[in-house]
């Protein structure tokens, strides 16, 4: 995916990891017209790109929706995701980075967070990432269906609070899997939650400048 991506979602690219269907994404269509909402807080207004050799995860859904916030200038946005939920995820050679302008100086700041590439892999458990744009050299679904009602998936739903603020549709669609592995991930995303999140050996760092040269790809 691709940093700081402004306007509409590449929806044959969006549908990537959701199986490449036109039928699946006309659906996906549909639940963002009834009106679904992502994360359950307000998201910034700077997507950030997520990489990763291998991402297998178990219980897997996932369903169309908005998320809603603020741009850099503080003006209101919405922004169509995929969300993907995972029960658990094991991720190796995560990296994660966010490119930030500064406009007095004409320059851009990257930062950028690695973890898992030491032969100890990233987990997380209670995944949720808000993906807007996503490429896999590879993705294997097990246990695979499509069209189910995204209250009713076997694997994690929208949150309970989204439901009694109406900001989701226990009845919009999804699909789910009994587990998930891609390979060569590169994903744009503008938000992820997580009941843990473990990150071994973690590095966090700052650069002037953007590109493949500083940022995840």
């Amino acid at each position: 995916m691709e940093s700081q991506v402004r306007g509409g979602t590449r929806w044959k690219r969006f549908a990537v990891v959701m199986v490449p269907s036109v039928a699946a994404t006309a659906a996906i269509g549909v639940a963002l017209a009834q009106g679904a909402l992502a994360a359950s807080f307000s998201v910034s207004g700077q997507e950030f790109k997520v990489s990763a050799d291998t991402l297998k995860g178990k219980g897997f859904t996932q369903y169309g929706a908005l998320d809603t916030g603020k741009d850099l200038e503080g003006k209101d946005a919405a922004h169509p995701v995929a969300v993907s939920a995972f029960t658990s995820a094991t991720i190796t050679n995560m990296c994660q980075s966010v490119v930030t302008p500064v406009p007095f100086l004409n320059n851009q700041i990257t930062l950028k967070l690695t973890a898992g590439n030491k032969g100890e892999a990233v987990q997380a458990s209670d995944l949720y990432i808000d993906v807007s744009n996503l490429d896999a050299d590879q993705a294997v679904f097990h246990g695979m269906d499509i069209g189910v009602a995204a209250g009713s998936a076997k694997g994690p739903k929208p949150k309970a609070e989204e439901y009694a603020q109406k900001k989701a549709n226990p009845f919009g669609f999804a699909q789910q899997a009994d587990s998930v592995e891609l390979t060569g991930v590169h994903q744009t995303a503008w938000a992820t939650t997580a009941g843990t999140f473990t990150l071994s050996n973690l590095h966090m760092g700052l650069e002037w400048g953007s590109g493949a040269k500083h940022e995840c790809y």
